[in-house]
């Protein structure tokens, strides 16, 4: 049996292939290596897989993360995953690669993944060829969850947000400036706490304008940000996974189409995808 896994920093998708096909799901939440340490991953892991799942019949795990773009946290992952799948051979690689492989399968072409976080890539067929850093939730991640979650937070803060819109927050969350302040610069993942904003965004209904001037704002920093800044990008189809740009792929279409690009696929998830390619395009490969 095989394990295909893509992880954010949110939450990760796995799929376990039995000897005879059957395909099982399970999630667990993400394990970003820039922010959860062997010892985390490996008590979550424990926690959080199905508990009748047979980890000695597990021959191979391919696992891609968000976070595992240098070999020293791909290793922190592949420490912990192997410390859990004793007896399985481990593979492990970014999520971006995971992104273009879903969206694109052997076919060239432009990538992105809009989350929690944000990434974008150039991929070959075969791997990412060209890929400008986000910057992450702190320096970055334009079009992000977080991003956006940002924005809505630094409104409320500030007393920028409407009128209507406040009151609605603050029903619904019950927050000062200062539990957002003491949540965000004082505990662990505030990458987290600020995404998770982004659904009230989604939500919000007392003020459509200004939620969609949020989403839209965000989007138009990611593409002047990031996709532009790509070699001849108009000649690629733009192409993305992520809860946030399927939840706002209405904006989205209009931004990349805005800004010369032609809209290709945008999708939740890319598990169905990457299990495709790991079993019929390239089988055992990460």
């Amino acid at each position: 049996m095989i394990i295909i896994a893509d992880g954010g920093s949110t939450k990760t998708n796995w799929c376990l292939v039995t000897e005879e096909g059957k395909k099982v799901y399970f999630n667990t939440e993400g394990y970003n290596p820039y922010f959860s340490d062997e010892e985390y991953i490996i008590q979550s892991l424990k926690e959080n897989l199905p508990t009748d799942l047979d980890l000695a019949a597990i021959t191979e795990v391919n696992y891609y993360g968000a976070g595992c773009s240098t070999a020293d946290k791909r290793q922190i992952v592949e420490n912990a995953m192997q410390a859990v799948f004793t007896h399985s051979k481990i593979n492990v690689g970014h999520d971006l690669l995971a992104a273009a492989r879903a969206l694109l399968g052997n076919t060239e072409g432009f990538a992105a993944i809009l989350g929690t976080g944000t990434n974008t890539c150039i991929y070959d067929g075969k791997d990412v060829a060209n890929n400008i850093d986000s910057g992450a939730y702190i320096l970055g991640d334009e079009g992000s969850g977080c991003y956006i979650g940002k924005k809505l937070l630094t409104d409320y803060i500030r007393g920028y947000m409407p009128e209507a819109v406040r009151k609605n927050f603050w029903d619904t969350f019950q927050l000062t400036p200062d539990d957002i302040n003491e949540r965000v610069y004082t505990q662990p993942r505030a990458n987290r706490f600020c995404a998770s904003f982004s659904k009230f965004v989604y939500d919000n209904i007392v003020n459509i304008e200004y939620s969609r001037n949020i989403v839209r704002t965000s989007f138009e920093d990611f593409f002047r940000n990031l996709v532009t800044h790509y070699p001849d990008y108009q000649k690629y189809t733009f192409n993305c996974i992520g809860s946030v740009g399927y939840n706002f792929r209405n904006v989205l279409e209009e931004v990349a189409t805005e800004n010369g690009m032609t809209v290709g696929r945008i999708i939740r998830s890319p598990i169905d995808d990457l299990v495709k390619y790991h079993l019929e395009l390239s089988p055992s490969h990460l």
